[in-house]
């Protein structure tokens, strides 16, 4: 069986992250896009993202493929916000949850500032599992590639062979 990684982007950081761990674990990309996109650029970015994100909002999805029976395991990235899961994968756990729960599960996250421990100790509970298989929490990898985050994604997917 393979492994999926289920992602959402809003600038471009995470989608490098998913793509980089894709090439070296040989695993699908599902990147999840809310129909009606957060804004990207200035204050607006922060207060709507953030609100939604700490208000636990699920937004409706644009159409994904997940096939769950071909993955046993499967990979979540996404942006910090807020110390908080990232909405549209809230909406992707809330609406697989009955299926990932037979699943081996990682996690990396992107972030700017600070809140990757929260993010992960929420995204567990989410789930209900104890822990992930893997976690990786990187520091802007497009905006500020260096070769600390490199060596990180590298350990990173060591774990998940």
């Amino acid at each position: 069986m393979g492994k999926a990684i289920v992602y959402y982007s809003l600038n471009g950081n995470t989608k490098l992250a998913a793509e980089k761990i894709s090439a070296i674990l040989n695993a699908d990309l599902i990147e999840i896009t809310p129909k009606k996109a957060y804004h990207d650029k200035g204050f607006k970015k922060f207060l709507w993202g953030g609100k939604s994100a700490v208000m636990g909002e699920t937004p409706e999805l644009m159409p994904y493929e997940f096939s769950a029976g071909k993955y046993d395991t499967v990979i979540f990235g996404m942006p910090v916000w807020a110390s908080c899961i990232t909405p549209p994968i809230r909406t992707f756990i809330e609406e697989n949850k009955a299926v990932l729960a037979a699943k081996e599960t990682a996690c990396f996250l992107c972030q700017s500032g600070a809140g990757a421990e929260k993010v992960l100790n929420k995204l567990k509970a989410l789930l209900e599992i104890p822990s992930f298989k893997a976690e990786l929490v990187l520091i802007d990898p497009k905006d500020k590639p260096n070769a600390e985050n490199e060596e990180k994604i590298v350990r990173f997917c060591e774990k998940l062979r």
